[in-house]
């Protein structure tokens, strides 16, 4: 046995412990965006006074640990407007942020809104990486850490109700039912339910609710979060189809009109949430998360440490502008944006990988079903990094398809809004019956567009 000192407070663990399941073993909570791959580097602590990565480090002898406080994932990043007991709550479980909204007894009034980080992120910033780590290791601790998030917003908002309703991507739905996801990582991807369930609270440890109702799930990769964002979109023009685009990790893709309802999903990799670019970070206080030639704004006006997924589109716009980048992705040395924060041309081979994904998936899922651009009436760009995104540079940069430039437009929180708009009774989820879900792997289209649209556009 050694024994552990972490600012301040000394605790015991085993001889061969890793520093990384110490740290979340006993409640340090050390981000390990990569999955404990010693990938991505964002786990990086003081060890006796020497920078170790905690998911690598092997405890064999007493040391002493500082865990920077910019290394900690915080709980308590919450609006809310205290209310009296209400009895409808609904919940948005994002991969890396959590939504709650408690809507009052009559149901129309808003009167509570909670946001906060998923407690997850300590196991893996993606849904792949949460899903290997319960292949690992169970998953009971991804319960575990999800439900004591949520029973602590459930007490924040002063509130108990008779039902909660709950959308999120399918993985993030199976980890709160204690459900194992493993199945979903290999092929051929199946999940352990796709429909809507309705359990006890109290089964799974939640307090304050009686009842946890899930949105069904249209596939593995297509979940309630996608099920409830479509819910809550406008009817499109005669004859015409609305594009629904969720940007993250895994980029979901849907088309509604004319009678139905076709999705993929684009595995788009982290770098839009800051994973595997030098100096990225999630969009959290000292991110930049817009830039141009009048210079950066940074999350929480204050100085900037990192760069978000918004402001590196952004960033890598100007670069195209200015001709520091080429329409190969090729760049001499890299560029300081800020003190400290510079983008390196890896990085920029990181957001062509991922741009070229999402606008691949689109354009295939479009031509697939001999659907013009012309048929497309409005598309809708959701997820939590739509919240921020300039449209002009991300069309610009290949992240969207020029052909719908002027159709596009952000809608914050699709899923939180659609899960809303379902628990209050005024939508019809029938239509999820006959939702088709196209494989892009298998799609020979798909590969001959990624590879074209990895170059940026030649002007």
């Amino acid at each position: 046995m050694h024994s552990i000192k972490i600012n301040e407070k000394v605790y015991t663990v085993s001889e061969g412990t890793l520093l990384s399941d110490a740290l979340m073993s006993i409640g340090g909570n050390a981000h390990h965006p990569c999955g404990g791959k010693g990938i991505c580097r964002k786990c990086t602590v003081l060890v006796d006074g020497r920078e170790e990565l905690s998911c690598q480090y092997v405890i064999n002898s007493d040391i002493s640990v500082s865990l920077p406080e910019e290394r900690l994932i915080s709980t308590d990043e919450k609006e809310t407007i205290i209310a009296p007991a209400e009895d409808i709550l609904c919940l948005d479980i994002g991969t890396t942020t959590l939504a709650m909204e408690v809507l009052s007894s009559q149901g129309e009034e808003l009167s509570c809104r909670l946001t906060g980080i998923n407690p997850q992120g300590v196991y893996g910033a993606d849904v792949i990486s949460r899903i290997e780590y319960c292949t690992k290791n169970g998953v009971e601790s991804l319960q575990t850490a999800l439900v004591a998030t949520i029973n602590e917003s459930i007490e924040y908002s002063a509130t108990t109700a008779d039902k909660m309703y709950v959308s999120g991507n399918t993985t993030m739905l199976h980890t709160l039912l204690g459900v194992d996801c493993s199945s979903m990582g290999t092929y051929p991807y199946k999940p352990q339910f796709l429909e809507s369930r309705c359990i006890s609270a109290e089964s799974i440890g939640i307090r304050g609710v009686k009842w946890i109702e899930t949105l069904p799930c249209i596939s593995a990769f297509i979940g309630a979060d996608i099920v409830a964002g479509i819910n809550c979109l406008e009817a499109p023009s005669e004859g015409k189809y609305n594009l629904l685009v969720d940007l993250g990790t895994n980029a979901e893709i849907a088309l509604v009109g004319c009678g139905e309802v076709i999705t993929t999903s684009a595995a788009a990799g982290p770098c839009l949430e800051g994973v595997g670019i030098s100096c990225g970070m999630s969009a959290t206080s000292g991110a930049i998360y817009s830039y141009s030639e009048q210079g950066y704004r940074a999350i929480g006006h204050t100085e900037p440490r990192g760069i978000c997924g918004t402001g590196l589109v952004d960033i890598v716009a100007h670069l195209l502008r200015k001709g520091i980048v080429d329409e190969t992705g090729y760049m001499e040395d890299s560029y300081e944006i800020a003190d400290g924060v510079t983008i390196t041309e890896g990085d920029i081979r990181h957001y062509q990988l991922a741009k070229s994904a999402i606008c691949s998936g689109i354009v295939a899922l479009l031509r697939s079903n001999n659907i013009s651009f012309d048929m497309i009436d409005r598309v809708y760009i959701s997820g939590g990094f739509s919240q921020g995104i300039n449209i002009d540079n991300a069309v610009y940069t290949g992240l969207l398809p020029r052909e719908l430039y002027g159709r596009c437009e952000c809608i914050n929180n699709s899923s939180l809004k659609g899960t809303v708009k379902y628990a209050l009774g005024k939508d019809d989820l029938s239509w999820i019956f006959t939702a088709r879900y196209e494989d892009m792997s298998q799609n020979t289209l798909f590969s001959e567009l990624f590879i074209e649209n990895m170059s940026f556009y030649n002007e």
